[in-house]
This record gives C-alpha cells, structure tokens and sequence, in this order.
C-alpha cells in the first residue's frame, strides 16, 4: 500500500476517474480503484467530493425516469461465454480506416465481460457473422446461446444458418423488453477492471483471475511484478467464480421473493 502526498491527490483521482481507463464511473466504483493500492487521510471524503464536482458526471448522470426491468434468469450459468448478450450502438461518427459508424457490442452473461468491435450500421448478415467469427469465436469458442433484442440480422437465412452450424439457440427478447435487452445496454458504459454490484468483482478477475495494470498503478514505484501462479492461481480463480456465482443465485432469489 502506497501513501500519497498531499500534492499528488489531484493526479491520483484524475487517473481513476477522469482518464479513458476509469472512464467517469460511480463514486463507489473509483473508490475500489484507489483503495486496492493508494492511501491518504481522510481519502473516501476526498473521492466522495471529487465526483459529485466531475463536471462530465453532473451533466451524463442524470435520472432518465426509465427503471430497468426486473432480473429474470433465462439459463443457469456456470462457465464463462456461454451465455452472451449482444447489441449495436449505432449513429457514431465515422472513424478508423474503414470510417466505422456502429460497435457491435458483446457481453459474457457469466463474467460480464464486454467486448466492443467496431462495424458499420449497415453491415449485413454475413458481415456480422464474420466480424463475431475472426474477432471473437477464436478466443472464447463456441457460444452456447445468444440473447439479443431483435433485429434484422439475426432474421436473415444465412444468419440463422450460421447459427446452426455453430450449434447455438436464438433467445430472442420481446421488442423492447428491459428484462432481457437491459445487460448489453447498461454495460456499454463498464469496464473489464471495474466492480461490478452483481459478481462483487471485476470482469477481468472472474475471466483471468487478476486485473490488468491501469495507469494508476505506475504511481506506485514498489510495484512488484508476480506471475499469477506464484499466488495459486487457479484457487484465486475458482473461488471468484464460486463467489459471483453466489451472488448471482442470491441476486435472482431477491428479485423472485419481491
């Protein structure tokens, strides 16, 4: 655990909540962030006031009136990328070298792992399975099912042909059904390194067993590097599965019993 001066607070809180990699989140999640490494007097006050002044906060936080629905459990889950809940955000402005205008974005219903690759909102049927294929499927195998609100693509014969051949289910949501359109949705804003209230854990720690370094951590000059296997790592790993799988089963035992 480091100390930090008095002079170096601005730095630290601007790198876990400001920079790309924090990516303006709650005030609980960026005090997970500082907590696993840094230390200063009185160091939740001054994460507790630094977010409620974030100016891009105030603005992009704000009460939409829409609650999201309740949680159901559509498949039991136990390993990761299994389950997967996909969705495109669309209208971007073009960038990169293909000038891509849309992300198709990817979730691990187990983890909550999110993965955005970049398309174009026109993209069809053969494009998208294509994108999954060489972008994807190479690094998480086969999916068992995909939920997805509908859409277009996945109504095409060389879509559900595809799926055949993988040897995945369609489960379609009803049109705008937040119980099960909601994942993808909410976690276009998460990060692999952030806690999630669901799991109790990161998506990185759930998937890999540790978090990546973020920039905050380069403040630290102590650091030392440890392989994960010099700290068992496949008990780390199994005891964080068996947690959010605990948690996830206490998350939809609340939501039956209200």
């Amino acid at each position: 655990m480091t100390v930090v001066e008095r002079s170096l607070i601005n730095l630290v809180l601007k790198e876990c909540h400001d920079t790309p990699f924090s990516g303006h989140l709650s005030e609980d999640r960026t005090r997970e962030k500082i907590k696993t490494c840094l230390l200063w007097p009185i160091w939740q006050k001054y994460v507790s006031e630094y977010c409620k002044t974030c100016d891009r906060c105030q603005k992009a936080k704000k009460s939409t009136g829409k609650r999201l629905g309740d949680i159901i459990k559509i498949q039991e889950l136990r390993k990761t990328w299994e389950i997967i809940h996909m969705d495109w955000v669309t209208g971007l402005p073009p960038g990169g070298d293909r000038s891509y205008n849309a992300c198709l974005v990817i979730v691990d219903g187990f983890s909550k792992t999110p993965i955005f690759l970049p398309c174009h909102q026109d993209d069809a049927a053969m494009d998208t399975a294509l994108l999954i294929w060489n972008r994807l499927i190479s690094w998480t195998g086969i999916f068992t099912n995909i939920i997805s609100d509908r859409d277009p693509k996945f109504t095409s014969a060389l879509w559900t042909h595809l799926h055949q051949l993988f040897g995945t289910k369609f489960s379609f949501s009803a049109a705008y059904h937040p119980q099960t359109d909601g994942l993808a949705e909410t976690l276009k804003l998460a990060y692999k390194t952030s806690i999630h209230a669901s799991t109790n854990q990161t998506p990185a720690i759930i998937e890999k067993g540790w978090n990546p370094k973020l920039p905050q951590d380069l403040l630290r000059k102590d650091l030392v590097e440890i392989h994960p296997t010099a700290s068992s790592f496949k008990g780390i790993l199994e005891k964080a599965r068996k947690h959010a799988l605990r948690c996830m089963e206490d998350s939809f035992a609340y939501a039956k019993d209200k």
